[in-house]
């Protein structure tokens, strides 16, 4: 059929087909694709109809960052740029954890843990993920065996309180799977995940969990794509909308979380490129996080008081905003944020910073100290793979040997 968008891989096509065919299949219109990569609407027609010649290879990096292309390859049509870049290597643990997501039990030979007990040992999982470098190995392991508990445990629940009890702590291991989840190449396993996850904490009724489950269920939206971010952004506001009533009287993890939907909704009006929005809703979660303890500091989101500098560092990146972005990334303490993966988040978040106000030697020296930090979070975080792989063509010799040796140690370069 005439209307079917073709395969790019089907025919040996230009870069400009590809990008429009990939551009298509996302439902982006060319303003949208020309104002992520900072071109008029016109650059992006012209390069699509061959006019211009293929972009050089950071403005490729740029397109394939905002089309969320994985993999060069399939924008560029070279097998020798056959190199993922938003969805991190399959980690040694992932299978054991899709059998054990995909077996959902409908009937146990053995009695179930007590939800108290589930509820402990995600206390240790959630620990043992933000003070383990090797964080995804951590939690790997300790996945199959809550997922099945937690199953068990909803499956022989007796009255309606241990059910919701057990729906609550059901929740709350599928959100510990999205975090091992993110950036593998396994998205429907993920979505499979943040779906049982909200069914579960509806199921609860718990505000705590249902904020948890929204605030995973948003960010997969967001990350899915402009064309998703109405998603998440009804996600957020609905969530929010059920949350705020409740704070008066609310514990520390329901404010929390509400400081993290807040900022949520920022993050996405960020990206859609709306500042007065992005900064209204940081200010609106920097307030939440102001009525938090000191050393408070959320399991899940990271929420706390330490958090929202790493937060406004961010705000001002997705905003493209080279001098804003570098001042908020000088200003952010990092040691602060008792977290090894946050740390290493928010220095990457630093990364791009500096790399936007054109400081590209900073921004390969704050990865190193995110690769220090928690090794796992880098290799698998595609912001970061794309900063490394641009400099290693870098004009400067020895910006490019670290930049090397950085890719090297990642695995960025092996596939």
């Amino acid at each position: 059929m005439d209307d079917v968008t073709p395969d790019p891989y089907a025919t040996p096509i230009e870069f400009g087909q590809r990008m429009q065919i990939l551009r298509q299949r996302r439902g982006m219109a060319r303003v949208v694709l020309a104002g992520l990569v900072d071109k008029s609407p016109s650059w992006v027609k012209r390069v699509e109809n061959g006019q211009l010649q293929t972009p050089g290879l950071e403005m490729i990096l740029r397109i394939a960052e905002a089309l969320r292309v994985s993999d060069l390859a399939e924008l560029t049509g070279r097998s020798s740029m056959r190199v993922d870049l938003f969805t991190g290597p399959g980690h040694p643990r992932l299978a054991a954890v899709r059998d054990a997501v995909n077996a959902f039990p409908v009937r146990g030979d053995r009695p179930a843990p007590a939800a108290e007990h589930i509820r402990a040992r995600l206390r240790h999982a959630w620990s043992a993920r933000h003070s383990a470098p090797n964080h995804r190995e951590v939690v790997g392991a300790l996945l199959p065996g809550l997922i099945e508990d937690a199953q068990l445990a909803v499956r022989q629940a007796d009255s309606g309180a241990e059910r919701r009890a057990a729906q609550a702590a059901l929740s709350e291991v599928y959100s510990l799977s999205q975090f091992f989840l993110a950036y593998q190449p396994e998205p429907a396993l993920l979505w499979r995940v943040a779906e049982r996850g909200i069914v579960a904490a509806q199921e609860s009724e718990d505000p705590h969990t249902i904020g948890v489950a929204a605030w995973l269920t948003a960010q997969a939206h967001r990350d899915s794509g402009p064309s998703h971010f109405d998603a998440a952004d009804t996600v957020t506001t609905s969530t929010l909308q059920y949350l705020e009533p409740l704070l008066p009287d609310a514990s520390d993890d329901v404010r929390a979380i509400t400081g993290a939907l807040q900022f949520e909704a920022g993050y996405t009006a960020a990206r859609r490129g709306e500042a007065g929005a992005a900064w209204r809703y940081w200010d609106q979660a920097e307030q939440t996080a102001q009525t938090l303890s000191a050393d408070y500091f959320h399991p899940v989101t990271s929420f706390s008081r330490a958090v929202m500098s790493a937060h406004a560092v961010t705000v001002a990146v997705e905003l493209r905003s080279g001098t804003e972005s570098a001042r908020q990334a000088a200003r952010a303490e990092v040691s602060v944020i008792p977290s090894r993966p946050r740390r290493a988040r928010h220095r990457i978040e630093q990364a791009r910073g500096y790399q936007l106000d054109g400081q590209p030697d900073v921004a390969l020296a704050t990865l190193d100290q995110a690769y220090e930090a928690a090794p796992e979070t880098i290799r698998y975080n595609g912001y970061a793979r794309k900063i490394v792989l641009e400099e290693t063509e870098a004009a400067s010799p020895d910006r490019r040997r670290r930049a090397c040796e950085l890719a090297s140690k990642i695995g960025l370069l092996t596939a």
